[in-house]
């Protein structure tokens, strides 16, 4: 997709467009020598805090009431990449986004983190040239639906887990990398978690993900 119709989708022309390139280039696709510097990863960096302090601003006006701990789970919900990345699927970023061919056609525009690293890039690439208010209708348009989803706040795989063998005086489960198999951008980490006198198994893009989908599959086993 040109850079031209990704700005049709999101509904915002850029004033620097060497900004929207920079937010849909890869790291595996930047320049010889220059490397991450022309790649996504500092409008990641920028638009990650970005987005931390715009959903935080709106979980105050929407939960008045709500402690700070409830507030800090829905924010690690809504900025994780389970939320981020159905959102750049529903923007067309997979297809705008530039790698090399080769990486391409392995698959790596689908996979979850380089996703959710290019909708914060593109968050970023937005504050620099929008400033902060172009910002917040972005981010106000596109989460509106995962805000408006969960009535509580919501709890991880991990922390249930915890909760369960806590409560039955069973002690803190156990995690173990396993093994981290896959090119440096692109790793699958295998992890273990032993609780109860049981053990599962999960993979993930990172080893927290891989960690949570373990805490997930021992708790489906119960």
């Amino acid at each position: 997709m040109k850079p031209e119709a990704f700005e049709e989708r999101l509904g915002y022309r850029f004033s620097r467009p060497e900004l929207l390139a920079q937010a849909l280039t890869h790291r595996s696709a930047a320049g010889p020598g220059r490397g991450a510097l022309a790649s996504n990863e500092r409008l990641e960096f920028l638009g990650d805090r970005v987005l931390g302090l715009l959903i935080a601003e709106w979980l105050i006006e929407r939960f008045p009431e709500e402690r700070e701990g409830d507030l800090g789970k829905r924010v690690a919900a809504l900025v994780s990449r389970e939320a981020l990345a159905p959102i750049a699927e529903r923007l067309g970023l997979p297809a705008a986004l530039r790698v090399p061919p080769a990486e391409g056609r392995s698959g790596l525009r689908e996979r979850a983190n380089v996703l959710a690293d290019a909708l914060e890039a593109l968050l970023g690439a937005l504050f620099l040239d929008g400033g902060l208010e172009a910002a917040r209708r972005f981010v106000r348009r596109e989460w509106a639906e995962a805000m408006a989803a969960a009535a509580a706040p919501p709890v991880s795989a991990k922390s249930r887990l915890q909760e369960y063998t806590m409560a039955r005086g069973q002690g803190l489960p156990v995690y173990e990398q396993v093994s981290v198999t896959g090119p440096a951008h692109a790793p699958v980490f295998v992890v273990r978690v032993r609780a109860m006198g049981r053990e599962a198994e999960g993979r993930g893009e990172t080893k927290r993900a891989a960690e949570t989908a373990a805490a997930e599959n021992w708790l489906a086993g119960l």
